[in-house]
Formats: C-alpha cells, sequence, structure tokens
C-alpha cells in the first residue's frame, strides 16, 4: 500500500520526518561517543597509538559487519519495526556501560552497540526506501534529507560530548551520547504510535516470527542470541589482531549468499546486483581513507594543528557541519538536474565523488607549507579539506544508499543494505592499516617516503625524509601523516577518474535505474 500524497510533508512521505529524527539522534549518539574513543583510549587509557588504532579500526569495522546480519534477520523474520528498536535499546546501554572504567565494561559496551547497530542502522536506512515506489523521482533527493539527519547529529554530537568530556570527565560524554540514543527510540516509537508509517516495516510472516524453538518464538530467541553474542564481539575487539581471520570468514560468508541469490534472480536482477556490488567496491575504498576521520585525522588535528575554537575531538563536527550545510543545496541540484534530464547517472557521481576525496586529502597534505615552530599547521588546510571531501561525499554515500535500494531484489533489499553497509567493515579494516602507517618510529619513515610516492609527496609538501629526521619528533610525527595523506589522496584521485571512465558499461547494466 503506497503512502498517499494527503501524507505528504515538503513533498515527502511523512515517515521520512520520524526517520529523520529518529536516525539524527542515534548518530548523536555514535559519532558522539566515537569522537571521544581514540583520545580516551590514549589520553585516559594509555595505550599506545598502535592499540588504540587497532581496537578503534576493529570496532568500527564490526558496526558495519553485523547490519548484513540484521538485514537478513530483518528480511525474513523480524521485519524493520521490531529490528530497529532492539538495535536501539542494545546501543542506549552499550553507550551507558562505557561509563564504568573497566576492561570488562569497556570491550562490552563496544559489542553492545557493534550488535545493536547491526539491527538499527540496514533497517531504518532501508525503511526510508520502503516509504518510496520503484522509480519515485523523489528517492534521490529524500535519501539526501535522511543524510541531513545522519549529519545534524553528527556535527553536533562531537562538539557536546567533547565539551562535557573536557569539563566534567569522559564518562560524562558517553552518558550525553547515551541520552542521544534514548531520544531516537522515542522518536521513532511516537511515529509507530501516530501510525505515520501504515502497513510499512511490519512482522514479514506472523507465522515465521512466532514458530518456536526451544520454547521460545523466533523474536524472542534472536533478542537472547543478540545478547549472548555481545562477549563474543568484545572478545573480537580485544583480541584485534587476528581480526583478518574474521574478514576472510566474512568475505566467504558474503561470496556464498550473493551467489545464491544471484541464482535466484531474473537477468536483469543480476546485472543489477553485481552493479551493487561494485558500488560497494568503490565505496569501500572511499571508506578507507575517509575513515581516518575518526583516528589518525583526529590526533594529527590534537598534535600538529593549531586548532582554534575547538578541541580535537571538536574536528570530528567538521564534515558533518559542511554536510548540513551542503544537504538540502544538493537535494534541490539534483532534483533540478533531473528535470533537465542531465543529472549524471550514479556510476559518474561515484567517481567524482573518489575524486573529490582524494582532493581533500591532497589538501590536508599541502599543509606543510603553513608549518611553525612547533610542527603545528593551519587550521585552514583541515578546514578546506574536509570541505572538499565533503563534497565527495555527497556525489557518493546518500546516492549509495538510494541506489541499494533500487538495485536490489525487493525480497533481499535489507540485506543488500546490509552489504553496502559491509563497505565500512572492510574500510575500516584497512582505514586501521592506514592509520597505523602514521605511527612513527624514531628514525625511520614509512613506505610512502621512498620511491614513486616519495617523489609525490615532496612535490606536494615540499619535504623530503633527510628534512623530517633533521627536526624534532613532532616534525616527524607531522611528515608521516602527511606522506601518508599525500599518496591515497592521488590513489583516490585515479580510482575516480578510471571509475568514471567505465561507467558507461555500468549505466547499462543497471537496466534503466539511473
Amino acid at each position: 500500500m503506497a503512502i498517499t500524497k494527503s501524507n505528504d510533508v515538503l513533498g515527502h512521505p511523512k515517515g521520512l520526518i520520524y526517520l529523520f529524527f529518529a536516525e539524527l539522534w542515534e548518530r548523536f549518539s555514535f559519532y558522539g561517543m566515537r569522537a571521544l574513543l581514540v583520545l580516551y583510549m590514549t589520553k585516559q587509557l594509555l595505550f599506545t597509538d598502535d592499540m588504540a588504532f587497532g581496537i578503534y579500526a576493529a570496532y568500527m569495522s564490526l558496526v558495519y559487519v553485523t547490519p548484513m546480519i540484521g538485514g537478513i534477520l530483518a528480511d525474513k523474520i523480524l521485519g524493520f519495526r521490531k529490528a530497529i528498536l532492539l538495535g536501539g535499546v542494545l546501543m542506549a546501554l552499550g553507550h551507558f556501560f562505557l561509563t564504568f572504567e573497566h576492561p570488562i565494561f569497556f570491550y562490552g559496551s563496544l559489542g553492545l552497540i557493534i550488535v545493536g547497530n547491526g539491527f538499527f542502522k540496514p533497517n531504518i536506512s532501508s525503511f526510508v526506501g520502503n516509504l518510496y515506489q520503484q522509480g519515485d523521482t523523489r528517492r534521490d533527493s529524500g535519501f539526501t534529507i535522511f543524510y541531513l539527519g545522519i549529519n545534524l547529529g553528527a556535527a553536533i554530537a562531537p562538539l557536546a560530548c567533547a565539551w562535557f568530556a573536557e569539563t566534567y570527565g569522559w564518562h560524562y560524554g558517553f552518558i550525553l551520547a547515551g541520552i542521544g540514543m534514548i531520544s531516537g527510540l522515542l522518536v521513532f516509537n511516537s511515529g509507530l504510535k501516530k501510525e505515520v508509517f501504515k502497513n510499512k516495516g511490519l512482522v514479514p510472516s506472523k507465522a515465521t516470527y512466532d514458530k518456536t524453538i526451544l520454547g521460545l518464538n523466533r523474536g524472542r530467541l534472536i533478542t537472547i542470541v543478540a545478547f549472548l553474542s555481545v562477549p563474543v564481539f568484545g572478545l573480537i575487539i580485544k583480541f584485534h589482531e587476528f581480526e583478518h581471520y574474521l574478514v576472510w570468514i566474512i568475505s566467504a560468508f558474503l561470496i556464498i549468499y550473493i551467489i545464491y541469490i544471484l541464482n535466484t534472480v531474473t537477468l536483469t536482477e543480476r546485472k543489477r546486483l553485481l552493479v551493487a556490488v561494485y558500488f560497494t567496491a568503490l565505496y569501500t575504498l572511499f571508506s578507507a581513507l575517509f575513515e581516518q576521520a575518526g583516528s589518525s585525522l583526529t590526533l594529527f588535528a590534537d598534535r600538529n594543528v593549531n586548532l582554534i575554537g575547538m578541541d580535537a575531538a571538536g574536528t570530528n563536527s567538521i564534515n558533518a557541519g559542511f554536510i548540513i550545510v551542503f544537504a538540502i543545496p544538493f537535494s534541490m541540484l539534483w532534483t533540478y538536474l533531473s528535470k533537465r534530464k542531465i543529472n549524471p547517472n550514479s556510476a559518474i557521481k561515484f567517481g567524482l565523488g573518489l575524486v573529490f576525496l582524494g582532493l581533500g586529502f591532497v589538501v590536508f597534505a599541502l599543509s606543510a607549507h603553513s608549518i611553525d615552530e612547533f610542527a603545528r599547521t593551519s587550521m585552514l588546510y583541515l578546514v578546506l579539506g574536509y570541505l572538499i571531501l565533503t563534497i565527495g561525499e555527497l556525489f557518493l554515500s546518500p546516492i549509495g544508499l538510494s541506489k541499494m535500494t533500487e538495485l536490489s531484489p525487493l525480497k533481499y533489499v535489507a540485506f543488500i543494505m546490509g552489504v553496502w553497509f559491509s563497505a565500512n567493515f572492510y574500510g575500516h579494516f584497512f582505514a586501521g592499516k592506514i592509520a597505523k602507517l602514521t605511527t612513527v618510529t624514531k628514525g625511520e619513515t614509512n613506505v610512502f617516503t621512498k620511491g614513486v610516492f616519495g617523489d609525490i609527496v615532496e612535490f606536494i609538501t615540499g619535504i623530503t625524509p633527510e628534512i623530517a629526521m633533521q627536526n624534532s619528533d613532532s616534525y616527524q610525527q607531522l611528515y608521516s601523516y602527511l606522506s601518508v595523506y599525500a599518496s591515497f589522496g592521488i590513489i583516490s584521485i585515479i580510482a575516480g577518474l578510471l571509475a568514471i571512465l567505465i561507467s558507461p558499461f555500468i549505466k547499462k547494466a543497471m537496466s534503466g535505474i539511473h
């Protein structure tokens, strides 16, 4: 049953407004905690950079692998509504438990958030797609507005949680994040009570849901297993150095399940699904570089940038702040270009997203031209770099969310949304590897200071390994950051240009989807 125009608000289904605010508060909690995590580990728990990056990468990658499982369970058993509520409760508990400074609570809290995010994240995004009929021209615009909600929460949270952490203590910052999650649940539940979603997001099959196993219906059993899985994820984070085994297991699962789907769908659906996999691969590259924001870029800002008006945790809000400024104009731009039939297809947008991302990191590297006697650079480059990579994000991320719901076979939509978020799993795994390249061992330089990349780094920054070694430890640390950012910036630009080059073939495989 389609949502009729009488239920529209500002030209979109009324349910979008409730999902917008529910996601806003959930992202407030998520990004508020994320902004504090690496700084909390290095400053309060006194973890080494290497250990902090390893834990952060494992946590953030697992946060984006559980959506595949949550997507399948929602598709088959729970439905979007129950999955979102279960996920929200788990995440709220995770944020509040971080207030206890003990290893069991620390790793357990991260486990709770990982499992909760698996139920919440793919299903609220799929729910947005469910509000629009196939071929509805408002879809890209609707997802861009939804993306604005994500980034409103992400912009406010680092500043607010960082201020609470700085003023009252780390644990108050985490408490504020937990309050954000509770707020998101209340908004979503309010939408359910007012029936703004009509018959959307319900349990797919009451008979399947009520089928008992060990005396429990499947819905309750899933809830119990979700809680029991928390210690498993906590242990994976604690022993993060073995995470690569999990990468192989997840990859095997993905390949097998996608092959199964390919063999059950029509030829057109098969082509579209392969395009969805291709877009996910491009998003993986994007995520691996973009997600330096919560790890190496946060420490770079803390140690080597002359910050004005905010601390290092607060810099996590810069990107989200720009999203707020540009999301609606971009939404209007896609609608305007569509009406005139000159809107670039999604394959081109993905390529442009990677190009802008790369340019943003090249700008971070160009900050070398503003180094002062304390090995700190101008904040202007940090802000400008975030501005450029934000433009790249708007070309790619909300468009990807929209395309996954269109390219996916209808009965697998939540799983394919989970596949899309698996790009963040792989991205964060590789982001951790990239971040570790920025750590400094006295008297040594990283792989990007030699050969072709060394020449690229010297051309962009004007710094050679010899110059870096003649200066202070802080200068050497700065050089390590900038050499990695310059090199991966160029890699991203090249990948984006190649994606644009092959875009006609991708457009053809999308079989009529723009």
